[in-house]
């Protein structure tokens, strides 16, 4: 069985991996910025369509619905909060979130559902627009080093599988724009039940995978990753620092990670 190393030291032995994908494995930031930004935009241009000539229509009110939402999302000018809405939450929760928002400026909830979905709509045909305009949409980036680790882990004979709240076509598509289809054995997204941060997520993918979660690392940028793991019953909960503007403030780690380089692996699993 293939051992793990942290900055030199053996943390244990290991058959299998678990990543996180945003802020983890994936140089999110900035594409979230992008999104986060194209979603309040369109969130206050359909909050004005359906308020023109009411009480409800006014500058004021643009500008709390603008700060509201940035303080929902976690966005502001340090960049993405790594705890925050969009950096950690499904395309449900965050559509709830939004919702929320719009309930908080007077809309009852049932329209105010109707109104997050026709944002997010609308956010997703600005954002194809604009690409089509300058250039075609392109995958955020792998994270300095990480291609070395799972090159490592898949010459050691380690299965490696992506536990995401991102959905299976956009954890797909990032894989392939990386040509890591051949490093990662499998995906949990949030399409699949139950989604993370629910434990029952990781024995799920495990079991799939043949795994046993005791002889397995969970590597993740967030709180939420970290306790999931430990509650599965994972070996080594590692918290990735690196991937955010701001540093994530992790408290259920076992061992923090700040480069990629600091991981090494070393022999070869039996287990195919």
């Amino acid at each position: 069985m293939a051992q793990l190393l942290l900055r030199g030291e053996l943390l244990g032995e290991i058959e299998g991996v678990l990543f996180d994908k945003d802020g983890t494995l994936s140089h999110s930031e900035p594409r979230l910025i992008t999104q986060g930004t194209s979603r309040i935009h369109a969130a206050c241009q359909c909050y004005a369509d359906i308020t023109a000539g009411s009480d409800q229509r006014d500058s004021a009110a643009e500008t709390k619905l603008r700060e509201l939402l940035h303080r929902a999302y976690g966005l502001s000018d340090q960049g993405v909060s790594p705890d925050g809405l969009l950096a950690v939450a499904s395309r449900e929760h965050n559509l709830l979130g939004t919702a929320t928002v719009f309930s908080l400026m007077g809309l009852s909830w049932p329209r105010a559902l109707l109104l997050a979905e026709r944002t997010f709509a609308e956010a997703v045909n600005n954002e194809v627009g604009l690409a089509k305009l300058d250039k075609p949409m392109q995958s955020s980036p792998l994270l300095p080093a990480a291609r070395t680790f799972l090159d490592q882990l898949r010459d050691a004979g380690v299965t490696c599988a992506v536990i995401s709240n991102d959905t299976r076509a956009g954890i797909q598509a990032f894989l392939r724009s990386h040509d890591l289809d051949g490093h990662i054995a499998g995906i949990w997204s949030a399409e699949d039940l139950p989604s993370k941060p629910n434990p029952e997520a990781v024995q799920g993918l495990c079991k799939i995978l043949g795994l046993n979660p005791r002889q397995c690392a969970l590597i993740g940028d967030a709180d939420s990753d970290l306790l999931m793991a430990r509650q599965a019953g994972v070996s080594h909960s590692l918290g990735y620092v690196a991937g955010w503007q701001q540093d994530p403030d992790l408290t259920e780690h076992e061992h923090l990670i700040t480069h990629w380089n600091e991981l090494n692996v070393t022999g070869r699993s039996n287990c195919s």
